[in-house]
């Protein structure tokens, strides 16, 4: 009798982490850094990065995407073959606006103007948790929400769709809200929608958040440092993180600071209810921008400012902080973002440079990230 022949097995297929580029402009700077990144999520993942997504060459095995911006809608989504949070680097909303600052407020009214999808209990679950504010969809709205924030003090108006802080600007009175409100587009506005909001001074920006690669979890809570840009304007300048495997609740068991802890239990509030409130929701990367500063009372306030459910400023260091528990037993690390324009700084010798050089839109820009060992305090 002959031999036995051996069952030939198919090798498991590694799988494609590939770019999903869905953003309506992608500077450079950010092109280069994400692709940075998204290879690096395939050393984690154990596959192979392909580059920029090409629906027409869809390869057999699993694909994980890496999208610029939160993907909108539920359809798409299923387009791509994204029905978790581990098929992406980011998250899916099923309706645009959920995407931006916009759900942060509660409307000025019952019947004022919303798009299709909006959730009032949204605003009502997340009151305690942000700063007094409205957003509007209408220039009547708008002029309604400013004179009852107007009785405490000036106001914030916030584009929805803008970032590192871009586009915003402080009114006084009616006069200076009149001249906001005629630079805005009238279609964007009923579209998009606009942020008005209590204005703070002394504000300090916390960055909480969670990712979630494959079987890794980490949660984070930092601080935010403000730069000036080749405009002149101030800017995002990176993030200095705390990072610690698992969920929220292993982030509490750390010694943090009193301002922190509020922050994380905040962004916890938000969260939750966010995952409640919009249907059909999924992210492996959340990231709360949560501001404390002083009101024109000299109350000492703290609320969550926005959300992101996409690849974002301080992800360079979410990353690092992955690969460091990956390699090794580390409960918890620092790793900062750090964003220098005009080529005024150099960065130190133990910098992991992402981006340097210049950049069509911005300028000449420094993009790094740096890693070190977190002690836990005895």
């Amino acid at each position: 009798m002959g031999a036995a022949r051996l069952k030939r097995t198919a090798p498991k297929a590694r799988g494609s982490v590939v770019l999903y580029p869905n953003r309506r402009s992608e500077p450079q700077h950010e092109r280069v850094v994400h692709a940075a990144l998204a290879q690096r999520l395939a050393a984690l993942l154990g596959m192979d990065f392909r580059g920029d997504f090409d629906p027409t060459a869809r390869p057999p095995e699993p694909v994980y995407f890496v999208p610029s911006d939160s993907i909108v809608g539920l359809d798409e989504a299923r387009r791509l073959g994204i029905a978790s949070e581990q098929d992406l680097f980011g998250g899916v909303v099923p309706h645009s606006f959920m995407a931006t600052k916009a759900i942060t407020h509660p409307l000025v009214r019952a019947k004022a103007a919303a798009p299709a999808g909006w959730s009032a209990a949204f605003g009502r679950r997340v009151e305690r948790a942000v700063f007094r504010g409205f957003t509007v969809f209408s220039l009547d709205d708008a002029r309604t929400a400013a004179r009852r924030l107007f009785a405490d003090g000036p106001i914030r108006i916030k584009p929805v769709r803008a970032t590192a802080g871009r586009g915003q600007m402080v009114v006084n009175d009616v006069a200076e809200l009149e001249a906001a409100l005629d630079a805005q587009c009238v279609d964007e506005l009923a579209n998009c929608g606009l942020v008005l909001e209590e204005h703070l001074e002394r504000m300090t920006t916390f960055s909480v958040g969670r990712v979630r690669v494959g079987e890794l979890l980490s949660s984070y809570c930092g601080t935010q440092r403000l730069t000036v840009d080749n405009q002149g304007e101030t800017v995002y300048g990176g993030s200095d993180l705390l990072v610690v495997r698992g969920d929220f609740d292993a982030l509490l068991q750390l010694d943090l600071p009193e301002a922190a802890r509020l922050a994380v239990t905040q962004a916890q509030l938000y969260d939750s209810a966010a995952s409640e409130c919009f249907a059909g929701l999924l992210a492996s990367r959340r990231n709360y921008d949560i501001g404390q500063g002083v009101d024109a009372r000299g109350r000492v306030r703290s609320g969550v400012l926005e959300q992101s459910w996409r690849i974002g400023g301080a992800s360079g260091a979410e990353v690092a902080a992955l690969q460091a528990f990956h390699g090794g037993g580390q409960r918890a690390v620092r790793a900062s973002t750090v964003e220098l324009y005009g080529g005024r700084e150099t960065p130190p010798p133990q910098a992991d440079i992402l981006f340097d050089g210049l950049d069509e839109e911005v300028g000449r820009i420094t993009k790094y990230i740096t890693v070190e060992a977190y002690e836990h305090p005895e």
